[in-house]
């Protein structure tokens, strides 16, 4: 199964878009884990406004534990429950949000603030100092943006990945989380499924 392109007629308040035109309307909503459970605010033109998303729960539930240091990304944070999470099980590491939607990032840093965490970095793309490598990525990567926006994107962040370093990524299997790791298996990643759970494959990616 191929990783379906984007619908030609996306609305423009989409979540990948880079400032929603959607009016906001913030939600708080409960991030329940077994480690523990905190509040966040969403907000509309964000993805999964008023919930986690069922891919992002299962990719906080199945990932490997954090690094106790370093430099960790949460790459296309949203509203942020994936940073928040690994802000607050690694406190000592350097936690990085990035996304290109200015409406999520001030959703994190406001979530963060709010949380009284204070090493998450919030920044677009573009914003991430060339020298900065990553210990660990943790994303539920936005399919539906296309095939080769998807592809760039992973390109572009897996490069960033240190020596021993490694991504977790959460896909619908029916979206192509199993093309998808076929993709990356071709191009010299080490690709390794560590969970199958409601729909959704966790993979890990590695040099």
């Amino acid at each position: 199964m191929s990783v379906p392109d984007a619908p030609s007629n996306l609305p423009p308040a989409h979540y990948f878009n880079e400032d929603p035109e959607v009016p906001s309307a913030r939600k708080r909503i409960d991030v329940s884990l077994p480690d523990g459970s905190f509040s966040i605010e969403t907000d509309t033109g964000v993805f999964s406004h008023g919930r986690v998303d069922s891919g992002t729960k299962v990719l906080l539930m199945e990932a490997p534990a954090l690094p106790v240091t370093g430099n960790v990304l949460d790459l296309g944070c949203g509203a942020g429950p994936i940073a928040m999470t690994m802000a607050r099980r690694s406190p000592e590491c350097a936690v990085w949000a990035v996304d290109i939607n200015e409406r999520a990032r001030q959703l994190t840093r406001d979530n963060a603030s709010s949380l009284g965490l204070t090493n998450v970095t919030v920044a677009t793309p573009d914003e991430v100092p060339d020298d900065v490598m990553f210990d660990v990525i943790w994303s539920n990567p936005p399919i539906k943006v296309g095939k080769q926006e998807l592809h760039d994107l992973l390109n572009r962040w897996l490069a960033r990945l240190s020596p021993d370093g490694h991504a977790v990524l959460v896909v619908n299997k029916n979206l192509g989380s199993d093309s998808l790791a076929k993709w990356l298996t071709e191009l010299g990643w080490k690709v390794k499924r560590i969970s199958s759970r409601q729909g959704f494959r966790v993979l890990t990616v590695k040099r």
